[in-house]
């Protein structure tokens, strides 16, 4: 980008100041994003707003076939005129400063150069006119490209000058806010790293709508990785569905209160009730001979919290030799429930948060003789919480040396759990706060020109099957309005398999949650279901094959968006006969290619009668339809397939498609009625 300044002077008072809010947390298995380390929220800083917005630069698509709005910042009256390929387009900056042009497009292609005149001017090269997709979700879309199966062979061939990228970079903001964070690139090796670089969901649905239309390919990722779906949704397309009120309501009173923005209810209620973090109880310097002696790993009755959630910190001198044991020092908890600071002579060492995994933080300085170690520990259950794994998993370790860190500690409660106590909203599981991704990553996005959105998302729903029914097209409509642009395509990949295979039929959250995307996708105008039952990865809730999942997510957009004859989908249920004998024949749409078994012989299907209760069924294909039966279920009312968190999925067909999980009863699931999380 080439900025040329002409007359611009630094009196921007009369334009309201933008809020950028610093970097997030970075994103590991261990903490959903705003726990990072020491609990830092996000501070709005001032500063001028730019002459562009950073959604537009060098290496940029522009969506082909319509208007692309393009948008910055001046002094109030400042005509900006835009100019590319011929195309003219004007816009004058408002009393706010904010100026927008909506230019009309050359054919696809490029390279072009975008050029940006008023009081100052910018010119964009290498400038591609094709389509643009909003990449989005959680941690599966934000999953790099060198991370998947042979992602290091895929990251050395991703040399496509004709797909480009942009991540949004993280941010949650109680306010919509005006810019993101981030910068277009090329694909290519270079530009994607050791790690990827781009989604490799993104990445393997953009390669192939690029073969498959020969058009220039926009990628915005826009994904954060352990959020549920109600973090990207305003607070206005939340309100109606009732179920988000006591969150909204929180919300709003954060907002109302000012000061640092946090995308979870955690970190806001330590800044208000922790005594611990405002009297710095972590400080080596601090006199603790008044607190009372706990045995750890233990319920902390000593502390009189036993039994309930509680927030303690805790304290242990440690005499360490001179010289220090050459190597890394670490220090060593075993999983720990729920959420836990670790400092050293009172400096943070590390910080984890909600996912139960073995914790193991780099112990920098050290030194000879005596050393503090504190730990700040909020544990939600009141049974079984804390330290989870035992004295064995608690220990320093420097170098060959081992320190066992089990025993006598020092003691003190800094929130006690009792009633009337004040604890954050949903502080039994992750409390990403609703709204906040909306502001922070979606809504300085709009109202760029996009084709429409992918959405991988769901893992963080799941044990709100029910809920998730009415929140995604909740969503969905959100996005839509947010964009103006009508009921742009938006295209739903279904949960893979995930957790072990269950022995017995029954009920499950994850298949709820399916089915709720299923009937998203079947609802909502312009909406498309990527099912992706047929992977996964039972121990592992991030699977390394997502070449399925993009090719699938492009199946939807090349069939329904782009209008070329090919399957897109999986065989979906349509009716149900049932049959002499206690059989029950099954139909289906969606049979491209006739029904087809994959693996030893077709299973999966369950038959449960009047009582409710579920047994395997024998199932065989004939012609299109599958018959079904089982000898402990007489007189069956009901047939469900593939219906668990991993299930073998069998029934597939001529395409290589497998079928979507579905139940023919509407009986009341597990997740109905679950509103928290």
């Amino acid at each position: 980008m080439k900025v040329r300044w002409t007359n611009f002077r630094s009196d921007l008072r009369v334009i309201s100041a933008l809020a950028l809010a610093a970097a997030g947390a970075g994103i590991l298995s261990a903490q959903p994003p705003g726990f990072g380390p020491g609990g830092r929220g996000q501070q709005e800083q001032a500063g001028p707003p730019p002459f562009v917005s950073p959604i537009f630069g060098d290496s940029m698509v522009m969506q082909r076939g319509k208007p692309n709005p393009i948008w910055g910042w001046s002094q109030p009256g400042d005509v900006v005129k835009v100019e590319i390929g011929g195309h003219t387009a004007t816009g004058t900056a408002g009393a706010d400063g904010k100026w927008m042009a909506k230019i009309d497009p050359p054919a696809a292609g490029g390279p072009y150069t975008l050029t940006i005149s008023g009081k100052q001017s910018v010119e964009l090269h290498d400038v591609l006119v094709g389509d643009v997709w909003i990449c989005a979700g959680q941690s599966n879309m934000q999953f790099g490209l060198g991370q998947a199966r042979n992602g290091q062979d895929e990251v050395k061939n991703a040399d496509h000058p004709q797909m480009r990228y942009f991540v949004v970079g993280e941010r949650s903001s109680y306010t919509p806010v005006d810019t993101p964070r981030g910068s277009w690139r090329v694909v290519s090796p270079s530009n994607l790293g050791g790690r990827g670089g781009i989604s490799a969901v993104a990445y393997f649905f953009g390669r192939h709508l690029q073969q498959s239309l020969n058009v220039p390919i926009g990628l915005i990722q826009d994904a954060v990785g352990g959020v549920p779906a109600e973090t990207y949704v305003s607070p206005e397309g939340l309100a109606p569905l009732g179920d988000f009120a006591a969150r909204l309501a929180f919300f709003d009173h954060l907002k109302q209160q000012g000061g640092r923005q946090y995308s979870n209810y955690i970190m806001p209620w330590y800044d208000e009730y922790d005594v611990g973090l405002k009297e710095k109880w972590a400080d080596p310097a601090l006199d603790d001979s008044s607190w009372k002696t706990v045995q750890v790993p233990g319920d902390f009755k000593e502390l009189g919290v036993a039994g309930v959630p509680s927030l303690v910190y805790l304290r242990k001198e440690i005499t360490l030799p001179d010289p220090l044991p050459q190597g890394r020092a670490s220090i060593r908890l075993g999983q720990v429930e729920k959420m836990d600071t670790v400092y050293v002579n009172g400096q943070e060492a590390g910080s984890s948060s909600w996912v139960e995994n073995p914790r193991n933080y780099g112990a920098r300085g050290l030194k000879p003789g005596k050393n503090l170690i504190a730990i700040r520990l909020f544990r939600v259950q009141p049974t079984g919480g804390g330290f989870i794994d035992g004295a064995d998993s608690m220990k320093l370790v420097l170098g060959d040396t081992t320190i066992s860190l089990a025993g006598e500690w020092k003691g003190k409660v800094s929130v006690d759990g009792h009633s009337p106590s004040i604890l954050p909203p949903g502080y039994e599981s992750v409390t990403s706060m609703v709204s906040v991704l909306y502001n922070g990553m979606l809504a300085p996005l709009s109202p760029m020109a996009i084709t429409g959105a992918i959405w991988y998302q769901g893992e963080s729903n799941a044990e709100r099957g029910y809920q998730y029914r009415k929140l995604m097209p909740a969503l969905i409509g959100d996005w839509r309005k947010l964009f103006g642009e009508g009921n742009f395509p938006f295209y739903i990949v279904g949960l893979p398999a995930y957790m072990h295979h269950k022995d017995t039929p029954g009920d499950d959250s994850w298949a709820e949650t399916r089915e709720a995307q299923a009937m998203t996708a079947k609802d909502v105008p312009n909406s498309c279901l990527a099912t992706t039952v047929d992977t996964g990865d039972p121990d592992n809730i991030h699977p390394i094959d997502k070449v399925q999942v993009g090719d699938r997510l492009a199946f939807c957009a090349l069939a329904n968006y782009y209008g070329q004859k090919i399957p897109y989908s999986g065989p979906t249920l349509t009716t149900v006969d049932h049959l002499q004998g206690g059989a029950m024949r099954i139909h289906f749409d969606h049979t491209d290619g006739g029904l087809v078994v994959k693996g030893d012989k077709l299973g999966e299907f369950s038959v449960a009668g009047a009582d409710h209760k579920w047994y395997w069924a024998d199932a065989k294909i004939d012609g299109n339809t599958v018959v079904v039966s089982s000898p402990s279920v007489p007189s069956p009312v009901a047939v469900r397939y593939a219906w668990q968190s991993f299930p073998v999925a069998t029934l597939f067909n001529g395409a290589g498609l497998p079928a979507v999980p579905f139940r023919t009863d509407d009986w009341q699931g597990v997740t109905f009625g679950n509103t928290i999380y």
